[in-house]
């Protein structure tokens, strides 16, 4: 694999933005590109104090957005290293990434991550199903977790059906394949959208271990909101690759699930389900129908 940019999304991350730009020197990438999508923090002022990083000024144009926006400013690169702004990475992360997608059946691979405090992180995941929606992802047991789980699913090199996209890098073959990332999700399930496309476009996503990055979490906060986007968009996903009774079958399934996280007392399950069943309660930035499946 010849050049490989990098591109890191920012909203609001003068918390964490620095820390990932200093862990970045020397990694051998030809060109660091920060999207940042309006932060109203001192975001721009850490970057600009990096002057080997491209700074682009955008709109929040939403995550995927802010990622084919840092494509378009390294056209021809022939791979993407796309970075969460709350990663730090380990030393020698570029050069495995890109040696694995020499593999010609290989389009996107994603390094080993580790929390903070040196856990491994789940960040393999199995196709969504109406199974896998029941929200019991820690039995573990494949048939009903969409997550990959266990320390020896992480030792080796390995496909899986799709990846968390904190730290995600895509040839630039595949990339041109899918037709880029899907904007209209704006925040949660682009790379899972992007990864089963890719797949139906006959391209593999590998764990590659030797390559580690640490991911703190939290870069640009948690609310209602964003909770609301994650789970809609889950069911947007899912109904837009299978049958309309499929997809409200899913949506029940869904809403079943956070009633699950509501008795458990988590607050913004509430949220979650007004935005499933009222959708005029949704963010406006999902640009979804009105019908209550959202496409």
């Amino acid at each position: 694999m010849g050049e490989v940019a990098i591109v890191v999304v920012t909203y609001n991350s003068e918390a964490c933005i620095g820390d990932l730009l200093d862990s970045l020197d020397g990694s051998g990438a030809g060109a660091i590109v920060v999207v940042d999508n309006g932060s109203s923090d001192a975001t721009v002022e850490v970057v600009e104090a990096h002057p080997e990083v491209r700074l682009v000024r955008s709109t929040n144009v939403g995550y995927a957005g802010g990622i084919n926006r840092g494509v378009r400013e390294v056209p021809d690169a022939d791979a993407y290293l796309i970075l969460n702004p709350d990663l730090v990475v380990r030393p020698g992360l570029v050069a495995p990434l890109s040696a694995a997608l020499d593999d010609p059946d290989v389009g996107i691979v994603v390094p080993l991550v580790l929390t903070s405090d040196g856990r491994r992180q789940d960040s393999l995941r199995r196709e969504p199903t109406l199974l896998r929606a029941l929200g019991l992802n820690r039995t573990g047991i494949p048939l009903l977790s969409e997550y990959v789980m266990g320390d020896d699913a992480y030792r080796d090199a390995r496909d899986a059906d799709w990846a968390l996209g904190a730290a995600l890098m895509f040839s630039r073959a595949c990339y041109d394949a899918v037709g880029g990332w899907d904007e209209s999700y704006f925040l949660y399930s682009e790379e899972t959208e992007f990864c089963l496309s890719a797949r139906d476009s006959g391209w593999r996503t590998r764990l590659v271990p030797e390559a580690v990055v640490i991911h703190h979490e939290g870069g640009s906060g948690r609310s209602d909101a964003t909770h609301v986007m994650q789970i809609v968009n889950k069911v947007r996903l899912y109904a837009r690759r299978h049958s309309r009774l499929a997809g409200y079958a899913y949506l029940a399934v869904t809403v079943l699930s956070e009633l699950t996280w509501v008795a458990r007392g988590h607050t913004q399950s509430r949220a979650s389900i007004r935005g499933l069943l009222r959708p005029s309660t949704r963010p406006p930035e999902l640009g979804c129908s009105q019908s209550v499946l959202p496409l």
